[in-house]
């Protein structure tokens, strides 16, 4: 985004260099000569500092499900405020919250609340590693499980790095990560069940849990096979390992979680983003003995803004509104989505593709759908395709994530879809010319 572009917003860049290392706090945001500054939100629409008006399909990452400002969040919220945010005591706030999350699915007998979907995910696996009594930990191939070192390893390897299919390496993402949290973990390629069981063969015995992303989002948002799921739970099962699954951002394809759409229980369900109302938020629920870990003195856990009634109010509300007929419009939607960015793809007769399922969707700068991470990594020239793309739908109205990713709203209709669709049309023509030969 040009300075000419947004003229208030490079002028609070240029200030917030000076205090913030790179002018943010989250990587993300940077993008450009300069990240966009926001000046208010409604709904599916955000205003930023310049005037310029967008629907959002980034909604902060996915975490928003009803969009920005939801009236009876905003109310129930404002009335918690006047009492207090944050005590040295238990709330009813957090009861009501856990009472309404364990009974969205027969797999939360126990819930425990946290702050991000990056300390959920580092909870379970050191539940599991405090359940079992082993060290390693199995993930997906690129996959994305938040900012943790154990889950940071191989969430972006590259060719000249990630080694063999059959026995992917296991490839650190920061400078200076210790070269053991390397080996306690096992990387596997996704929906690969026969080389994926091997893999775990080969370390049987130290394994302490198997953790999947069931549409993961850096992998491709390609959804999760059932056969590979099956294996690896019966694979865990046989094995005495835990089986966790990420739904920080799948949590909002059924209401109770990805997991729904399987014949088989996670011992453990890691979760934020969307069940947080638009507040910061993380959650790992599971079996109660896996979750006793908490309280036997195998795990001591605290924090000092878990579970604080800001943050459970307006979770409970906003869960409490995605219900099943929510989750059924905004999937229906998603599918309308879906479709009409293929339909966009055929106007513009561009290379490019689209996955995803429910109210998630990636759009990809190739002809074949991705089915895992190394066929959804971009190559040089479609990444500089994708930085185009985005900013001409940026230009034309329109926000989402940088990887080409859109998640939903429940503020949004067929409208808000058809105005994405031309304005992809308009952004896909833009950057031809660097995708055909």
């Amino acid at each position: 985004m040009s300075e000419s572009k947004s003229p208030k917003s490079a002028a609070l860049f240029n200030r917030a260099k000076k205090v913030l290392p790179g002018g943010v706090s989250r990587n993300t945001l940077l993008r450009g000569a300069n990240p966009l500054y926001v000046q208010h939100g409604k709904g599916c629409k955000v205003v930023d500092v310049d005037g310029v008006e967008r629907l959002d399909f980034a909604n902060n990452m996915a975490s928003h499900i009803h969009g920005h400002a939801f009236e009876p969040i905003v109310a129930a919220v404002t009335k918690q405020l006047s009492l207090g945010s944050a005590f040295t005591m238990a709330t009813e706030a957090e009861l009501l919250f856990a009472e309404h999350m364990c009974g969205r699915s027969p797999n939360f007998e126990k819930i425990r609340f946290v702050n991000s979907g990056t300390e959920a995910v580092m909870a379970g696996m050191k539940a599991a590693r405090a359940f079992t009594g082993r060290p390693k930990i199995a993930k997906v191939e690129g996959s994305y499980h938040g900012a943790y070192d154990y889950a940071e390893v191989s969430q972006a390897p590259t060719p000249q790095n990630w080694g063999a299919q059959t026995h992917p390496n296991a490839v650190p993402l920061a400078q200076g990560t210790p070269e053991s949290f390397l080996e306690d973990m096992i990387i596997l390629p996704f929906n690969d069940p026969e080389k994926a069981v091997a893999l775990l063969e080969d370390n049987a015995d130290h394994i302490a849990c198997v953790l999947i992303d069931p549409i993961p989002h850096r992998v491709g948002m390609v959804p999760v096979h059932v056969d590979f799921v099956k294996a690896l739970r019966t694979w865990t099962k046989a094995n005495g390992a835990l089986l966790m699954f990420d739904e920080v951002i799948t949590f909002r394809s059924e209401v109770g979680g990805m997991q729904a759409r399987f014949d088989c229980a996670p011992d453990l369900t890691a979760m934020g983003k969307m069940i947080g109302g638009g507040f910061p938020v993380g959650a790992l629920a599971g079996s109660k003995g896996v979750m006793d870990v908490f309280v036997n003195g195998k795990l001591p856990h605290s924090g000092t803004f878990s579970a604080n009634p800001v943050t459970m109010t307006a979770g409970r509300v906003a869960m409490e509104l995605f219900e099943q007929e929510a989750v059924e419009r905004l999937n229906k939607l998603g599918d309308y989505a879906r479709a009409s960015l293929l339909n966009a793809i055929n106007i513009a007769d561009v290379p490019a593709s689209v996955t995803g399922t429910g109210s998630l969707m990636r759009l990809h700068l190739k002809a074949e759908a991705p089915k895992n991470y190394r066929e959804s990594h971009p190559t040089p020239l479609e990444k500089k395709a994708l930085t185009g793309f985005i900013d001409t739908l940026y230009d034309n109205g329109i926000m989402m994530i940088h990887t080409g990713a859109f998640a939903l709203s429940t503020p949004m209709e067929k409208a808000e879809i058809d105005q994405l669709s031309d304005a992809v049309v308009t952004s896909l023509r833009s950057v031809k010319s660097l995708l055909l030969p």
